[in-house]
């Protein structure tokens, strides 16, 4: 009878992170995956033909170059060099399996046109996204969101952070609507309004990271893994296993066995392996899951730059709702031979939203416009998963499915709720052992 402390179904990103910081703390961690590979629905699929073989599209042609040149990650997403999820990466010294680049840069698109986000005193001089007066308020923003400490009551400058709305905050600076838009959604990274209404305290905190992220490499706040995400779970597979993890991938998963409501082990392959907690992703627990929305993503290859944007090799594209007439934003991310994902001079561009109607094709149109002429393109809608419990009684843990944005911050915020239900203890790394930046190479 073999017997665990926690069992992990799936070898996702959230999944793998907490099995290197459970088995780092001593945990005895067995993973179980179907797959043969690491990933999940977060996997960066090569070489390239079984990307077409997994949407089911004739190709590649053979000018497309080798297959193992290809990482393409399933669900792109971006880091903000200062965030939670780097100061783990640091805590657990994760990086030393991995290296980072910086993104070349952050856009966000106005009028039919993509700009670039202004973030330096240099780049808001030259914005054509702010009149002369608002680019004097806005730098009084950025000032006030580095400056504010919520422990020093004498950085508020007048503004009740618990109290005050960020729409009021926005006219405490005096900032027109224009302006206001992309703050909200290019800088604070919020997917709707709904914030602009709610205590500006988040607000603030999300204006601060952006800037102190932009401040460490100046051409854009970003950083992204050399080959792609489907480095990082293994990376932490790797941390997992040196503190004694055990991996069984390309295994079903028969049977969640439980006694009195709680979880008592799992059965794969007919052999029966018990544990005290259990965490998977959604697919593994259907009954324990609830739909609350779809996400729709779609890859594209390109053999040229994104119009307008200086000719990036790597950059991030945001679309505020208000742009389109939507309730969320599109967002698109863009990255190449840069970081060792596609052949040079291709580009990897995905577009990915919150589907609201039928036809979620159509809904990103506009951004699919923005990057003609398209090579090729892979469509998936997936449908937005969220557990029904915190798994408190059951001890079963379910992450949620990652959703339509291009950064980790709102899958970093499900990853820390998960470990303090798991733990008891709260996940926070104010001070890393070594904050040294994986991104030395800006260009």
């Amino acid at each position: 009878m073999e017997e665990y402390d926690v069992i992990v179904l799936g070898t996702g990103l959230k999944e793998c992170i907490l099995s290197g910081l459970l088995a780092q703390s001593g945990k005895k961690v067995l993973h179980i995956d179907r797959n043969a590979y690491y990933g999940g629905e977060s996997a960066s699929i090569s070489p390239l033909e079984q990307l077409y073989k997994k949407f089911k599209v004739p190709g590649p042609a053979n000018f497309m170059g080798y297959g193992k040149e290809w990482n393409v990650d399933l669900v792109p997403k971006f880091f903000l060099a200062n965030d939670e999820l780097v100061k783990i990466l640091l805590h657990t010294e994760v990086t030393r399996y991995l290296d980072f680049k910086v993104v070349q840069g952050s856009y966000v698109y106005k009028a039919g046109k993509v700009h670039k986000v202004p973030g330096t005193e240099e780049d808001t001089h030259a914005s054509d996204l702010l009149g002369m007066f608002d680019k004097r308020r806005f730098r009084k923003l950025l000032l006030f969101a580095l400056n504010f400490d919520v422990r020093n009551p004498r950085s508020y400058q007048d503004v009740d952070p618990e109290k005050t709305t960020t729409r009021d905050l926005f006219c405490h600076f005096d900032l027109g609507l224009d302006v206001m838009e992309f703050i909200g959604h290019a800088i604070a990274l919020h997917s709707d309004d709904s914030y602009l209404d709610q205590p500006c305290l988040e607000t603030i905190r999300r204006i601060k990271l952006y800037s102190e992220s932009l401040s460490r490499h100046d051409i854009s706040p970003y950083i992204y893994p050399v080959y792609g995400l489907g480095e990082l779970p293994q990376g932490f597979a790797r941390l997992s296993a040196e503190y004694g993890g055990t991996f069984l991938l390309n295994r079903a998963v028969d049977e969640i066995v439980m006694d009195d409501g709680r979880v008592k082990a799992v059965r794969s392959d007919g052999k029966l392996f018990f544990c005290n907690q259990l965490i998977c992703d959604p697919s593994y627990v259907h009954n324990r899951v609830r739909k609350v929305g779809r996400v729709i993503r779609v890859i594209c290859l390109l053999n040229h730059p994104v119009k307008n944007t200086h000719e990036a090799s790597s950059c991030q594209i945001i679309i505020p709702r208000a742009q389109l007439d939507r309730n969320s934003d599109i967002f698109i991310s863009v990255v190449s031979s840069a970081h060792n994902v596609a052949k040079d001079g291709v580009y990897i561009a995905t577009v990915s939203a919150a589907a609201e109607t039928r036809n979620p094709e159509k809904e990103v149109q506009a951004a699919l416009e923005l990057l003609e002429p398209i090579m090729q393109k892979f469509v998936s809608v997936r449908n937005l998963l969220i557990p029904n419990d915190d798994g408190r009684r059951s001890q079963i843990f379910v992450s949620r499915s990652f959703d339509a944005t291009n950064h980790f911050e709102d899958e970093c915020e499900d990853l820390k709720d998960m470990y303090q239900r798991i733990t008891g203890a709260e996940l926070c790394f104010r001070e890393t052992r070594r904050h040294q930046s994986q991104s030395s190479n800006d260009d």
